[in-house]
């Protein structure tokens, strides 16, 4: 089958490239309203939940290095990998749950929605972490500013995994009110 040149077809139901954006700044202003600095507080309170057992896991090594004369110090080298898979782990799970954010996200009652308005789901969750501290690696702090010039505030991880963040229902709904 050769390629027309025809665009004039329909676009289908399943044809993403036809998909609209779900969530529009001009009409739905409240649901990116003080996104990006709720984002911040957010990153850090996962930043604890990520580190934080990964510190507890070095302690309990030390401890044990000591109780095994040194021996077990050798498991020092699991640090790493732990941190890694547990970081991975606590975003794929968090952001693949039923409120499509992780805890610091929830405690700032904002989400994580596909581009087109679907629920995160645990494989988007983890590739998005793996996106997101790689470019952060790479590029720090140049990946926070796209969020500044773009309507939807999305950061370039967000850009490369085809995800927005959102307020959640009940604080766009309360941001409503208010106006």
């Amino acid at each position: 089958m050769s390629y027309t040149g025809d665009t004039s077809r329909e676009p289908a139901d399943t044809d993403i490239a036809y998909r609209p954006h779900a969530f529009d700044p001009v009409t739905q202003p409240e649901l990116f309203e003080g996104v990006l600095s709720r984002r911040i507080i957010a990153f850090l309170v996962d930043a604890l939940m990520v580190i934080g057992p990964v510190v507890l896991f070095g302690v309990f090594v030390f401890v044990f290095g000591i109780v095994t004369l040194g021996l077990g110090w050798l498991l020092f080298w699991l640090i790493g990998p732990v941190f890694i898979l547990w970081a991975v782990a606590y975003y794929a799970f968090t952001l693949g749950s039923h409120s499509s954010a992780t805890l610091g996200m929830r405690l700032m009652e904002i989400e994580l929605r596909t581009w087109y308005g679907a629920p995160c789901y645990a494989l988007l969750g983890g590739v998005r972490a793996v996106c997101f501290w790689v470019s952060i690696s790479v590029l720090t702090p140049f990946v926070l500013l796209v969020g500044l010039f773009n309507d939807r505030r999305r950061l370039l991880h967000d850009f490369l995994c085809g995800t927005v963040v959102i307020n959640s229902a009940e604080r766009a709904e309360a941001l409503r009110r208010i106006r």
